[in-house]
């Protein structure tokens, strides 16, 4: 007797449920591109090494090109599409927009969404490979731009947008980062 290879699933993707078969082997980013049509999440390397298709599962990030659709079942899932409170931007968002976070743009929907992770587990107080104190006591490190860089460093930009990306990462989290302004910023000071 064959093992089924097919499940019927429910995912919960942006607070609605969406449930549908697939084979076991499916990944979440097939599910959410190919079934679902939600196709701001990117194919980039499918191998888990560019960060295109990060999305959040339970607001830790994740790459989804390497999660089963399968294991995905009862996860709080959230997508580029889910990101936005109707027509106001995330401040993360907005930020890209503001600070030239992007180019071509591919990468920009898995930027912002590890960014949004990024966030979190700065305020959690998350040590990075950077941080010169991990001690649980010694809190939060600084939000540095070599912190969000390291932070990020998961997340690929084949534009070469990393100095803007930083600096939307900072703003979006409140912080400023080393002084560098970006030519936006500097047009308008000059206004």
């Amino acid at each position: 007797m064959a093992l089924p290879t097919t499940s019927a699933i429910t995912l919960n993707i942006n607070g609605e449920k969406h449930s549908l078969p697939v084979d076991h082997r499916t990944t979440l980013l097939d599910a959410l591109r190919e079934r679902l049509d939600l196709t701001g999440t990117k194919k980039g390397c499918d191998q888990g090494q560019c960060g295109a298709c990060t999305v959040l599962m339970d607001g830790r990030r994740a790459v989804s090109c390497l999660q089963l659709a399968v294991a995905a079942e009862g996860r709080e899932i959230t997508t580029i599409e889910g990101v936005a409170d109707g027509d106001t931007l995330h401040p993360v968002q907005q930020a890209f927009i503001d600070l030239d976070g992007y180019q071509c743009g591919y990468c920009t929907p898995g930027q912002i969404c590890s960014a949004l992770g990024v966030i979190e587990e700065h305020a959690a107080g998350w040590p990075s490979a950077v941080t010169a104190d991990v001690r649980p006591e010694a809190g939060p490190p600084p939000l540095t731009a070599e912190e969000i860089s390291e932070r990020m460093s998961g997340n690929l930009c084949r534009c070469g947008a990393y100095a803007s990306i930083v600096r939307a990462v900072a703003r979006a989290a409140g912080v400023e980062t080393d002084g560098a302004h970006t030519a936006t910023e500097d047009k308008e000071t000059a206004a």
